[in-house]
């Protein structure tokens, strides 16, 4: 079974030449970013990621987190690996050097959890929740939350967790009903139950803070009702050291189809004197300090995505090379060949080695304008990148994370019988990749937040910023010689067309027939992944020919041509049947009565 290795030299081309690493090190904050000290971070986590957490992902499956009496025990290795994850400075790698981080962009954060993400998904999602906590600290709590629990966590000594869905509450958190008592002291005592918390329970760390979802005697009902609060598993004494164990237990975990050694904890609160909370911010706003953490966890989990779509292509390619099948296609009484010689094989590897490159260049570019929207010196420029973050991150996490589930089947098929076999790794990909189009709201709902609150509250204006951003780029392939380049641009502006006339159809219908266009939103995410990720790709493959031109003969360079190209005739050319979906499916998806079903 083979190990992953970090694509390093494709993640320095992304954030140098399309996510534009240099300007990034210019902005206030982040002048640490220098190419060195990045190609360093990247090299150092990929010796981690390959030498630490791959070989931890296979026998973490097949052990799985362990729940006995409250408490949950990680399989084997992984609480060492933690240690050493902290103790190396990871988990503050983009906290501000004010609570103890490095400070560095978020681009940079963005390229280094890819690889732990591939590594070992179930471990990663223990940062990854982590820093969504400190995020909604940093921001909304007060000055002695921040002083009790940031530091600490951002150390990676305590994790963090969030706690939204109840056993009624899933998607619907307007129906939250666990309760905030407040004390005498400023406290409350928090009593019920949430389900679905990752890493609500482990023993990698000393302490947990939760931040939980809960209503006070006096909130009015609805969304507006809820309020967040800091409930840590140990209470914290005022020295900082930890004193008595807090009325917040782990009282199961789920039985997954995937990440089995992530715990996904059932957390009871309050059932015996109820459990010590503190509130965060103001009492009523819980749900927009929560989204600060909802946020940064979707591009988190769009990251999942693309480290799905790499993981599963690397496997399925080196068992391609192996796998000795056949003759070459044509050829009568030749020797067996390898099934990477097999044109069916070469198009299912080419299919996820372009949806790799594509997911990962537009995650990364997002990422580089999130850290223009925050230290950008222009307040104009900060706002233009903000509005294109908040139109692009439910693309990042819908169309990213759809593509590793489907990349991961692909992978699958590639080994064919053997892929259906645990042995071979393969099914785990797809097992750990399902649950990433779930996180943090479903793909429908990424969906209906692009049009709704991301395209149609404001008539389409940054999705036609967009397109022409995109239309300059078309123009520019026109301008490069050789067959590639004519089919890369004349596929481009034919599915940019379509982008422009779906998006234009969703803003002009959305106020008249939400439903019909609702029906049709899911499609419309991945039409603009789809072309999204095909400006990516187009912008690689004209910096990849300027480069040729100027005598550079790295063969990662008409690599990327021949992506491009393969993207432009299999994936690009989805575009019009996506767009048409969009604007003439709502009467098939409405047709039937709900007897029907």
């Amino acid at each position: 079974m083979s190990e992953y290795i970090a694509p390093v030299r494709d993640m320095q081309f992304v954030l140098r030449e399309l996510a534009g690493l240099e300007q990034v090190a210019q902005l206030p904050g982040c002048e640490e970013a220098t190419p060195d000290l990045v190609d360093a971070v990247l090299e150092e986590a990929a010796r981690f990621a390959e030498e630490v957490l791959s070989p931890l992902n296979w026998p973490g499956d097949q052990e799985g987190a362990r729940w006995h009496n409250k408490t949950v025990t990680m399989p084997a290795g992984f609480k060492e690996a933690y240690k050493l994850f902290a103790d190396s400075g990871w988990t503050a790698l983009s906290s501000e050097p004010e609570w103890g981080g490095q400070g560095l962009p978020k681009v940079v954060a963005a390229a280094v959890g890819e690889m732990w993400k591939s590594a070992n998904h179930s471990f990663s999602l223990c940062p990854l929740l982590t820093s969504g906590a400190i995020e909604a600290l940093v921001l909304s709590g007060s000055d002695e939350l921040k002083r009790t629990y940031i530091e600490k966590m951002v150390s990676g000594v305590w994790t963090g967790t969030m706690n939204l869905t109840e056993p009624n509450a899933g998607s619907d958190l307007a129906a939250v009903r666990t309760r905030a008592e407040p004390q005498a002291d400023g406290s409350y005592r928090i009593f019920g139950q949430k389900i679905f918390i990752t890493y609500g329970e482990h023993d990698m760390a000393e302490n947990i803070i939760h931040l939980v979802l809960a209503r006070t005697p006096t909130a009015p009902e609805g969304v507006k009702g809820i309020s967040l609060f800091v409930v840590p598993k140990f209470m914290v004494n005022a020295n900082g050291t930890l004193g008595e164990r807090n009325d917040a237990y782990c009282v199961s975990i789920e039985h997954k189809l995937g990440i089995h050694a992530s715990p996904t904890a059932i957390m009871a609160f309050g059932d015996h004197a109820g459990a010590v909370g503190y509130l965060v911010g103001e009492e009523n706003r819980g749900l927009e300090y929560m989204f600060i953490m909802m946020n940064a966890a979707r591009f988190g989990v769009g990251l999942e995505g693309v480290a799905a779509c790499e993981r599963a292509y690397q496997r399925a390619r080196d068992y391609a090379r192996d796998r000795i099948q056949c003759t070459d296609i044509g050829v009568r009484g030749g020797a067996k060949v390898p099934i990477i010689r097999h044109p069916d094989v070469r198009r299912m590897l080419m299919t996820m080695k372009s949806r790799a490159e594509a997911t990962r260049a537009l995650a990364y570019v997002v990422a580089a304008a999130h850290d223009a929207a925050v230290h950008h010196p222009d307040a104009g420029e900060r706002k233009r990148n903000q509005a294109f973050v908040d139109l692009m991150i439910p693309v990042v996490k819908g169309w990213s994370t759809e593509s590793g589930v489907s990349m991961a089947s692909i992978g699958v098929q590639v080994h064919g019988g053997m892929g259906y076999v645990e042995e071979t790794g393969a099914a785990q990909h797809l097992r750990d990749a399902q649950i990433s189009t779930i996180y943090e709201g479903t793909t429908g709902i990424q969906a209906n937040d692009l049009i709704g609150r991301k395209m149609a509250r404001e008539g389409g204006a940054t999705l036609q910023a967009v397109i022409g951003l995109m239309r300059g780029v078309a123009g520019e392939l026109g301008g490069c010689p050789g067959d590639d380049f004519v089919a890369l641009q004349r596929r481009f502006s034919v599915a940019i067309d379509a982008l422009a006339e779906a998006g234009e159809w969703l803003v002009a219908n959305y106020g008249k027939d939400v439903r019909a266009a609702s029906a049709g939103a899911v499609p419309f995410l991945m039409l603009l992944g789809v072309v999204a990720g095909g400006w990516q790709m187009a912008r690689a493959a004209l910096v990849a020919q300027a480069k040729i031109d100027a005598g550079d003969a790295d063969p990662f360079y008409p690599a990327k041509i021949g992506t491009a190209r393969f993207y432009a005739d299999h994936v690009l050319s989805q575009a019009s049947g996506l767009a048409s979906s969009v604007a003439d499916g709502a009467a098939g998806v409405l047709a039937l009565p709900e007897d029907m079903f």
